[in-house]
């Protein structure tokens, strides 16, 4: 099994970890009396489709967490967040997203913490039976009513509330 190497993070800003929290906690709250679990950063991910590499999100949304191997979890989750960091973007935008395409990871989103933005991808199955994700939607201070998440609509989110630092 080859895993891939834990991403540099001394030069991530703790405003990396407060927004991670903060989703944590709003979700968490929400989703407590579900099959469903909100997991913060550091729950590792093993995947056949990504040659079972381990893979750890900043956060997720997970509704098949019996499904393990060892202390990883199979499950594939609804929804991921990757919060940005100069020590991170690419990986986020690039090898992570397309892992999390290949995987079937339904919502992605990517928070940046220095615009007050949250980019909010969806992955959408096409006639070849190949997937991609679309950028659905962009929220800032200026729309921030509009954050949600798609596939969780009757949970509430809080633009100000993600972004409290």
């Amino acid at each position: 099994m080859n895993v891939l190497p834990i991403e540099d993070r001394s030069n991530t800003f703790i405003e990396h970890s407060f927004i991670i929290n903060n989703f944590v906690v709003m979700i968490g709250k929400q989703i407590k009396d579900s099959l469903c679990r909100v997991l913060g950063d550091g729950v590792q991910y093993q995947w056949h489709e990504n040659n079972n590499e381990i893979i750890i999100p900043d956060a997720s949304i997970n509704c098949n967490t019996r499904d393990r191997k060892n202390v990883s979890l199979t499950g594939i989750p609804r929804m991921v967040m990757e919060v940005l960091s100069n020590a991170t973007e690419e990986y986020d935008r690039n090898g992570k997203m397309e892992i999390y395409r290949k995987v079937g990871v339904s919502e992605y989103w990517i928070v940046d913490w220095r615009k007050k933005q949250v980019e909010i991808y969806l992955n959408d199955g096409k006639e070849d039976g190949t997937t991609s994700f679309y950028l659905y939607k962009t929220v800032t201070k200026e729309n921030k009513d509009d954050l949600q998440l798609v596939m969780f609509p009757n949970m509430n989110t809080d633009f100000d509330e993600l972004f409290h630092l």
